[in-house]
């Protein structure tokens, strides 16, 4: 088939061409069918959204397409408020999550956090590895460091085993990280804010509670340190 210019392009590209329009075309009538099925069982479910959220939980997950906060955790929309990215990183210098963090707690109110993370991860099968993969060798840095620190209990690992250790790992680090930046300093102080980490299981649906609790003297330490006035 010639195009513009005398271009020719392969039935093969033309098939992935109409593939990929089918899938977005897909979505489309896949939402159209959402939205009226959703107004038929609760009428007042989209005026009441577009008047405000509310959410009691901020999720901070992974990028990773098969894990949709509000899906496995059998709720609606307006009831999770959500930040997601490679491998569920915490970095205390990312502004996208410290906007996020910042707004959902000190404006909405939120009154549990929680960080998630996920068997079967890439980006944690990444920072187990040794390839160059170029921009992601910086964001997955963190988490390579936490692969030198606990390297005699993952050698003792193989497999998916080690891949959901490390990624156990890398949940309890990033939950230390955030009950350290300000806004949730603040709100477990004032008014009793939880932050939480969980792993999902991509091979039975459920989620794993790490238990992320403290003992009260921790949290007089980081005031200590990390408190501003």
């Amino acid at each position: 088939m010639a195009g513009q210019g005398g271009a020719i392009e392969s039935s093969d590209t033309l098939l992935t061409t109409r593939i990929l329009d089918n899938a977005f075309q897909s979505s489309l009538e896949s939402n159209k069918k959402w939205a009226e099925e959703t107004s038929k069982r609760d009428a007042d479910f989209f005026p009441k959204s577009a008047k405000g959220q509310a959410p009691q939980i901020l999720w901070l997950g992974c990028s990773d397409s098969r894990i949709p906060e509000t899906t496995i955790l059998g709720l609606k929309p307006g009831d999770v408020f959500t930040h997601r990215n490679i491998a569920n990183m915490i970095h205390p210098t990312d502004l996208s999550l410290l906007s996020v963090v910042e707004f959902s707690v000190r404006h909405l109110k939120v009154n549990h956090v929680v960080l998630c993370g996920h068997t079967s991860c890439g980006g944690v099968n990444a920072a187990l590895g040794n390839s160059k993969i170029d921009v992601l060798d910086l964001w997955l840095g963190p988490m390579k460091a936490l692969r030198e620190q606990h390297v005699a209990e993952l050698e003792k690992l193989e497999g998916a085993e080690k891949a959901t250790y490390l990624s156990k790992i890398n949940v309890k680090h990033g939950v230390e990280q955030l009950r350290r930046l300000p806004p949730v300093l603040e709100a477990m102080r004032d008014r009793g804010l939880q932050v939480h980490g969980l792993i999902y299981d991509l091979a039975t649906g459920r989620l794993e509670d790490l238990h992320c609790g403290e003992h009260e003297s921790a949290g007089k330490k980081r005031l200590a340190v990390f408190e501003t006035k």
